[in-house]
């Protein structure tokens, strides 16, 4: 018995490997994007030296250095934050309401907002910072 061999090269290319790799790079994009939270709103945050992650969450409220509120990505007024915040949070059922208030804005702003979360209810607030090196 006479096995025959060839020594040419493959005419034909084989996708499959290259279109594996393709589709675990799409899942581990597609999975990794839904893990950042970003509002959309520019702040420069205070700096600390001990700074923790925060859990992601959907009570986010920003306020930027002309003292502007914003819920999410959605500009909202302060009187009106109390019953927006309580929409949010009987829709996620969350109870920690994170805020990123830029490095200048008065203190009094911040402690409106923490009023605002307390009359609907939270009574977790996380002040959100980023990780400063001394």
């Amino acid at each position: 018995m006479k096995f025959e061999t060839s020594h040419k090269p493959l005419s034909m290319f084989s996708y499959s490997s290259l279109t594996d790799i393709v589709m675990l790079l799409l899942i581990f994009f597609l999975l990794t994007s839904q893990f950042v939270i970003t509002t959309g709103v520019k702040v420069k945050l205070p700096g600390a030296k001990n700074n923790e992650q925060s859990s992601p969450s959907k009570l986010v409220v920003t306020v930027n250095e002309q003292g502007r509120i914003f819920l999410g990505s959605e500009e909202t007024p302060l009187d009106m934050l109390a019953g927006r915040i309580e929409a949010v949070k009987n829709k996620t059922n969350e109870n920690n309401l994170i805020i990123r208030a830029d490095k200048s804005v008065n203190i009094d702003m911040v402690i409106k907002v923490i009023d605002a979360g307390k009359g609907v209810g939270i009574d977790r607030f996380t002040i959100e910072t980023e990780k400063q090196t001394y």
